[in-house]
């Protein structure tokens, strides 16, 4: 039997792996070793003792009933009951949707949540914060403070509903970019169709991932990476990928114009001789600065994305533009 952590270890290698595609994932799902693993990490979450509609939990569960599930999944027969549905409450005063899986069916999804998380946390953008190992919203909000200083503006985005419209057949295309295992991906589709239960009554998911799955999380972050690496295509700060394109600065013609008649003036002033037409220039001159103050220097950047950081933690996002001015010091002058 081959050790989990060593398996896992070789996938997230394997990752790194420019092109590379994976194509026998599911024979992992055959291993005990992966379900004692997955075991270990699910009974120490205080939500081990909440059932899903069977009524099963952690502390009913044995050797013998991960050999059941293993047959089953060998030949494809497996199939994911519906999740159990709740509502939590939120901050507002609302409520939020949680469903909660059999337990069976929470240790396939948490060993399918560690293959997945040893093949993607390799790729996935360092802007993102959120259901990551060593992040959670403290580091996110570390590097909004550390990183977002000298800011004309922030903007706080936040998808309404995202876990329950993401799109499944979006999600499924990306996963068979690195995934070429179709037993593998079979498998997915069964946990994204699965349904709820809801008073007894049962309900189809033909979008979203159930909020409560242990195979939500990792889903949505390989969905969001997609909106990750968009965004950090366009980032211009040094900690931007480094495909990023880095446009030139556009230089207002306004102000080049008026920042030319200053320049050409005070050569005038300087060799002029006459004190009556040398105060008459210091008064234009005077005047065609302030004139300049109230333009911009710079129209920006070759696209309009202006200097952009970028945040995110799960479905919620900050990006932020810094400033752009900048100081001239000509003779006789101040820039604005």
């Amino acid at each position: 039997m081959r050790n989990s952590k060593r398996a896992l270890s070789e996938l997230s290698k394997q990752a790194r792996k420019k092109g590379y595609q994976f194509k026998g994932m599911y024979r992992n799902l055959y291993n005990p070793d992966f379900y004692v693993t997955a075991y270990s990490k699910i009974y120490s979450n205080k939500g081990s003792s909440t059932s899903g509609i069977d009524d099963e939990t952690a502390d009913g569960f044995s050797e013998d009933g991960i050999n059941r599930i293993i047959q089953l999944l060998k030949d494809e027969s497996y199939q994911p009951k519906p999740a159990r549905r709740t509502y939590i409450p939120k901050k507002n005063g609302k409520t939020r949707p949680l469903g909660i899986p059999s337990y069976g069916d929470r240790l396939v999804q948490e060993v399918c949540r560690m293959m997945l998380e040893a093949i993607y946390e390799p790729t996935f953008s360092k802007s993102s914060h959120g259901f990551r190992p060593k992040r959670s919203c403290h580091t996110a909000l570390d590097e909004v403070r550390n990183r977002f200083k000298g800011v004309n503006w922030f903007i706080e985005g936040d998808i309404k509903g995202f876990f329950d419209n993401i799109d499944h057949q979006t999600l499924i295309s990306i996963l068979r970019r690195k995934i070429t295992d179709e037993r593998f991906i079979r498998l997915i589709w069964k946990f994204l169709r699965a349904g709820y239960m809801e008073k007894w009554k049962f309900h189809n998911t033909f979008s979203g991932t159930p909020q409560g799955g242990i195979v939500s999380p990792i889903l949505a972050n390989i969905y969001l990476n997609e909106l990750d690496n968009y965004v950090q295509g366009k980032l211009t700060d040094e900690t931007s990928s480094t495909n990023a394109v880095k446009p030139k600065e556009i230089r207002n013609p306004t102000y080049r114009r008026i920042d030319g008649k200053m320049e050409r003036l005070y050569k005038k002033i300087d060799a002029c001789k006459d004190s009556n037409l040398r105060d008459e220039m210091i008064a234009e001159h005077k005047a065609l600065r302030k004139q300049r103050s109230k333009v911009n220097y710079s129209l920006g950047l070759g696209y309009d994305y202006h200097n952009l950081f970028y945040v995110r933690y799960a479905d919620d996002c900050a990006p932020r533009r810094r400033k752009e001015e900048k100081k001239r010091n000509l003779p006789c002058s101040h820039a604005a």
